[in-house]
């Protein structure tokens, strides 16, 4: 038995080398007749080509199908992803459609009013946001319009779209505005279009709750906020964003006003009410006749009048 395993290992070592020294040959000779740039050697390489090739098709069918599965993968998952943004496009139409909704029910209103008398000194300042207040306790910018500007304490801003805040302290020239996230920020609003009226109280968060609802049931997530212009803080009808309900199932604003992008600010010059001091013409009822002194004795004792 040992004779006959040594026999085989005699026998393997040189089929080994011979094996290796025949491929050596083989691709030695296929290098050298495709660098050799001869008519006779081009015709025999064409003729080798279209003899090899054609019947080599089975061999390259599974790296074929592989490529057709990863290009079917990835178009699959390129549908994927745009089904996705279709979805999300409907989302964001269907706000719209909403908000749509409610922009004519309201221009409806106004049509029927046609004749209400718009304010004309609602008009507005222009100033870039300098700086925030960079503290997460207090939430305000600064703008670089003061008072040679004619900024008043109190007046309300407004970015391209919503109600952002109210200036709460002004200087020569520039301003503080106090963002209505602030958890100072108490403003008077009405819920679209039930007109339910609350507090937007703000809490140091990008979605303020919304606090003192007259009747929360009628109340919905998607509703418009605006301000009611109560207490004559802000104009009543400015856009404050959209009623939301939180995780802690408390309702909440989405604001209108993109506050991570506060670039530019609009500054309304409003002006106070004019206060009503008198009562007016008012009609009292008749007062009773006054009867004299004894008369009053002789009605409390109940003898008649002479």
């Amino acid at each position: 038995m040992a004779s006959n395993r040594n026999t085989d290992i005699d026998f393997a070592g040189p089929v080994r080398r011979i094996l290796i020294a025949v491929l050596v040959l083989v691709l030695a000779a296929t290098f050298l007749v495709w660098r050799i740039d001869s008519p006779r050697v081009e015709r025999f390489r064409a003729a080798l080509i279209d003899r090899v090739v054609p019947s080599m098709d089975w061999a390259l069918l599974p790296v074929t199908k592989t490529v057709e599965m990863a290009e079917g993968f990835r178009s699959y998952a390129r549908i994927y992803e745009q089904n996705q943004e279709l979805r999300r496009e409907l989302q964001q139409m269907k706000a719209w459609k909403e908000a749509a909704v409610q922009l004519e029910q309201e221009n409806a209103k106004l049509l029927a009013q046609n004749q209400v008398r718009l304010d004309p000194q609602l008009t507005s300042v222009s100033g870039v946001v300098l700086a925030d207040s960079g503290s997460p306790f207090r939430q305000s910018v600064l703008l670089n319009v003061g008072a040679r500007d004619g900024i008043v304490d109190g007046w309300a801003t407004m970015d391209g779209l919503g109600l952002v805040g109210r200036i709460s302290g002004v200087g020569e020239t520039t301003s503080r505005v106090l963002l209505l996230t602030d958890s100072t920020s108490r403003i008077p609003v009405t819920i679209q279009p039930t007109g339910q009226k609350a507090i937007l109280a703000g809490d140091n968060t990008a979605a303020p709750p919304l606090e003192f609802i007259e009747n929360p049931e009628q109340v919905r997530p998607g509703d418009r906020v605006v301000s009611s212009g109560d207490g004559g803080v802000f104009p009543a009808g400015m856009l404050v964003g959209q009623v939301a309900q939180g995780t802690d199932r408390r309702l909440r604003v989405r604001m209108a006003a993109d506050y991570e992008r506060l670039d530019f600010l609009r500054v309304l010059r409003s002006h106070p009410a004019e206060r009503i001091t008198e009562t007016g013409a008012l009609i009292p009822p008749e007062s009773p006749p006054v009867l004299p002194a004894d008369a009053q004795a002789q009605a409390s004792a109940g003898t008649p009048a002479p």
